[in-house]
C-alpha cells in the first residue's frame, strides 16, 4: 500500500509520524513546495524507524509525479489559522492550494482516495471533489475524527473516567456550528445524562465546538497538529487495512438526512473503496434543526468560493 500527504507543515508531519507508528503503508511519500522541507522531514521521521519498528519506507519530494500509484493520498496543505481568525476566513487563500493539489492528485494518482484536512475543511473537500471529479465515495473530510475525540476526552476529564470507555458523536459542519450528539454520549453503555448535569453538559459541548480555537489562542502561532494527524491515519488506516471502522467523516449528502449537495459529517462505513455506507440515525427535531443549519451555512461557504 502507498500513502502520500500534500504538505509537510504541522499537519502532514504528524500525519506521516501516525503513520509510521502505526505502520498503515509500505510507501509513505511527502509532499511540499518548499525546497527541501518535505525532505528533511522524511529523513528525520526515516530515522525514527528503528525505534518504532517500521520497515517500510519514507520520502520526501517536491517532485508530484511521485503520487503515481497512491491508494490513499491526504491534503492538508494550506495556511493555518491564527488567533482570532475563523475556517472561513481562509476560504479563498486555501481553496487555490487545494485546487492545485486536487489538479494534481487527479493526474497522477486517478484511482486514489482523497482525505482533506484543510480548513474550511467542509468547503475544501467540495473543492476536491469538483476538482478531481472522482466519485464521492473517494473523496472525504477529515473532521468528525477529531471533534468526536475532543468531544470524548472533555466528557472523560469532567468524570475522571478513562477516555477509552467513552463513545460520542460529533455530526453537522467542521466549526463552530458542529452538533456535539448529546443523546448518544456514553460511558461503557451508560448514557453521559445519568452522569452528569445538564450544565455541565452543555459546558462540555460549547468546549467541543471551539476545540480548536481554544488551542490556536494557546499557541499564538499556530494550531492542533497531532490529534489531526491521527484522527487522519485512523481514517487512512480503516481504508488501507479494508477494516470497514464506522467514523464520522465529512462526505457529499445526496438526499442522505435531507440534505443534498454539501459536505457535512455523518458516521459512515470506511473500507478500501472509501465510503462504503452513509448510515443515517434518526435525529430528533432540534438535531434536524441544527444540521439544516449547517447544511446552509456549508452551502453560503460554497457559493463564496472563487470559480473552479
Amino acid at each position: 500500500m502507498k500513502l502520500s500527504i500534500i504538505g509537510a507543515g504541522a499537519v502532514g508531519t504528524s500525519c506521516a509520524h501516525w503513520a509510521i507508528v502505526r505502520k498503515v503503508a509500505e510507501e509513505i511519500y511527502l509532499f511540499d513546495i518548499v525546497p527541501g522541507l518535505a525532505q528533511g522531514k522524511a529523513l528525520d521521521l526515516a530515522q525514527s524507524s528503528p525505534l518504532y519498528g517500521f520497515s517500510g519506507k519514507i520520502f520526501g519530494t517536491e517532485d508530484f509525479s511521485h503520487l503515481k500509484g497512491s491508494d490513499v493520498v491526504i491534503i492538508t496543505a494550506g495556511k493555518p489559522r491564527t488567533p482570532g481568525m475563523t475556517r472561513e476566513d481562509l476560504l479563498k487563500v486555501n481553496a487555490e492550494i487545494v485546487k492545485s493539489c486536487a489538479e494534481k492528485i487527479k493526474t497522477y494518482a486517478p484511482e486514489s482516495i482523497v482525505i482533506v484536512v484543510s480548513n474550511p475543511l467542509d468547503a475544501m473537500v467540495y473543492v476536491a471533489y469538483k476538482v478531481t471529479g472522482f466519485p464521492r465515495e473517494r473523496v472525504i473530510g477529515m473532521a468528525g475524527v477529531l471533534d468526536s475525540a475532543r468531544y470524548r476526552y472533555f466528557i472523560a476529564e469532567a468524570l475522571g473516567v478513562s477516555p477509552k470507555d467513552v463513545q460520542a458523536l460529533v455530526m453537522g459542519v467542521h466549526g463552530d456550528l458542529m452538533i456535539p450528539l448529546v443523546r448518544l454520549a456514553n460511558v461503557s453503555g451508560i448514557p453521559l445524562r445519568e452522569l452528569l448535569p445538564e450544565d455541565k453538559i452543555q459546558m462540555i459541548v460549547e468546549r467541543t465546538k471551539y476545540g480548536g480555537g481554544e488551542i490556536v489562542n494557546l499557541l499564538k502561532t499556530g494550531s492542533a497538529f497531532t490529534t489531526p494527524g491521527l484522527s487522519t491515519i485512523e481514517m487512512a488506516e480503516s481504508i488501507l487495512r479494508d477494516e470497514k471502522r464506522i467514523l464520522s467523516c465529512s462526505v457529499l449528502l445526496k438526499g442522505e438526512y435531507g440534505v443534498s449537495d454539501v459536505f457535512l459529517g455523518v458516521p459512515v462505513i470506511l473500507g478500501r473503496n472509501g465510503v462504503e455506507r452513509i448510515i443515517e440515525i434518526e435525529l430528533t427535531e432540534e438535531e434536524k434543526e441544527l444540521f439544516y443549519k449547517c447544511a446552509r451555512a456549508c452551502k453560503e461557504l460554497i457559493e463564496a468560493l472563487p470559480p473552479l
